[in-house]
């Protein structure tokens, strides 16, 4: 089981062909909402690979949580320890998607109350996981309770160190690896360029995703990076959600780290052919399709 642990959010996606200025008003393309929020976007990315998984968060009881609670039965996740905070409200992500990138404002809502005492209710369900997903949604101590019980049971961590936070450098030793983008990267590096140990810990951990360029990691202590998938980009949001969903699918399938890179790579490759950060997350039989389009392709080539 994939256990994934985080922010549950709803979008609010507004499309403009004009990237307003500040102070300035422009007229959109087109608005609508769709389920997100790092920790639920990795939940579905894994889910809709076939994989077994559980929720672990909050939401709030307005119509935004429920309709979410809805979604994720329909898309078969485990959502027995998902909680519905009383007058809260679900947290929401404002996206301004323009010439194919995006702009974000998260309002965390239900998501700021995970804390360690949360995380602690659901020890049972941590341990009983393969791998734990995790990112930086919510608060930071319940990361660490998170990371401190899976350490306690040998569970496999993914954390994805976004939006980016300092975090303490034994988190390095409690993680199995840590995705971030390479913006991410260059801060953690730098916030421990002082420290040799910590640095080269870090190194052991990484998996650095790079958009359009693919994802890197450290081989025999060079920086591999493996190639991005060739694909017509329609909208990028939750692309790095999606791989690290499949990343932990893959993982959990009993792949290389390489391999499982590769996978991930494919998977968020597909994800920013269609608008929304859930919809556009693929399956294992669209990847296996794009498999053989590529070696039909490769093929005619030579």
């Amino acid at each position: 089981m994939i256990t994934v642990i985080g922010s549950i959010n709803m979008d609010l996606v507004t499309v403009t062909s004009i990237d307003p200025s500040m102070g300035e008003t422009v007229m959109g393309e087109s608005f609508f909402t769709v389920p997100g929020g790092k920790g639920a976007n990795q939940a579905v990315a894994a889910a809709k690979l076939g994989a077994n998984v559980k929720m672990i968060g909050k939401v709030g009881d307005d119509p935004f949580g429920q309709e979410y609670m809805n979604y994720f039965n329909d898309m078969h996740i485990n959502t027995e320890s998902i909680q519905i905070e009383k007058s809260v409200r679900t947290g929401t992500a404002s996206i301004t998607v323009y010439n194919h990138d995006n702009k974000i404002i998260v309002v965390p809502g239900a998501n700021h109350l995970m804390t360690s005492d949360v995380i602690e209710a659901y020890r049972d369900d941590i341990l009983a996981s393969e791998w734990v997903l995790l990112q930086l949604e919510i608060p930071l101590s319940a990361v660490e309770k998170v990371l401190e019980i899976a350490a306690e049971g040998n569970v496999g961590v993914i954390l994805n160190p976004a939006p980016f936070h300092h975090i303490p450098s034994h988190w390095f030793e409690l993680v199995t690896y840590l995705t971030p983008n390479e913006y991410e990267a260059k801060q953690l590096f730098e916030a421990y360029a002082n420290d040799t140990e910590a640095t080269e810990l870090l190194k052991q951990k990484l998996v650095i995703t790079k958009g359009n360029e693919g994802a890197a990691f450290f081989k025999n202590g060079e920086l591999m990076t493996i190639p991005a998938v060739k694909v017509k980009a329609v909208d990028t949001t939750g692309a790095g959600d999606t791989f690290n969903g499949a990343l932990a699918v893959a993982l959990d399938d009993g792949l290389t780290i390489e391999q499982a890179i590769t996978f991930a790579i494919k998977a968020a490759g597909l994800s920013v052919t269609k608008m929304g950060a859930q919809v556009g997350m693929p399956t294992k039989a669209e990847i296996e399709k794009m498999e053989v389009n590529h070696h039909e392709e490769t093929r005619n080539a030579e």
